[in-house]
């Protein structure tokens, strides 16, 4: 007994200790340079080579902008759903964030916008679709992937919403990942219960 008590005394220690590490996103001048999470493969979901990684650059627009709010609202819906470990509502959100993508008027972007959010949608549908049908430890590997995603199309477009950029280190394999918020305080949507509060705030959008 006093064997389990001290293992998982120890693994809360590393678990806390990882936790407080911090890995921020690269930025060069009034570019931001993203990266996806590597690809991974499990089950009957195949994404191809693990070591591939998607790299964006995109400029940066500062300005209020509502043609993302759809966008956004459904994302949350999912981020919250997985702070809460409930895979339905998770779902739900998928296809929330698929309908507002098929709603967004693309007539406003400019030509050099246009191409990057085509790459952003076609990524972000793929990873929509997954979180709508898979367990929840598969939803939650590709929320890592639709974060960066979500964080990429504000950084092209806009928004007229108050968002936190949230970092867990211990997300992705240890590798670090991040997420979007609503609010300030730390809710992990990669762990939920069981690492609540891992994670911090790397900055504010608006």
């Amino acid at each position: 007994m006093k064997k389990v008590i001290l293992s998982v005394a120890i693994a809360t220690m590393v678990l806390t200790v990882g936790c407080k590490q911090s890995n921020n996103k690269k930025q060069t001048g009034t570019k931001v340079v993203s990266e996806t999470v590597s690809s991974h493969n499990h089950g009957d979901h195949n994404h191809g080579n693990s070591s591939e990684k998607e790299k964006r650059n995109i400029e940066v627009n500062n300005q209020k902008n509502d043609a993302t709010s759809a966008i956004i609202d459904a994302y949350l819906l999912m981020k919250n759903a997985l702070v809460l470990d409930d895979k339905e509502a998770a779902a739900k959100g998928g296809t929330a964030l698929l309908n507002a993508f098929s709603k967004f008027d693309m007539t406003k972007l400019t030509k050099s916008q246009h191409k990057e959010y085509m790459e952003i949608l076609e990524n972000t549908k793929e990873q929509a679709e997954h979180i709508v049908k898979s367990p929840i430890d598969h939803q939650r590997e590709h929320f890592e992937v639709l974060s960066i995603d979500i964080n990429d199309l504000i950084t092209l477009i806009g928004t007229n919403k108050t968002l936190y950029q949230d970092f867990c280190p211990m997300a992705n394999n240890g590798k670090g990942a991040i997420w979007l918020s609503e609010i300030k305080d730390i809710k992990n949507p990669f762990f939920g219960s069981k690492m609540l509060k891992c994670g911090e705030v790397q900055k504010q959008i608006n």
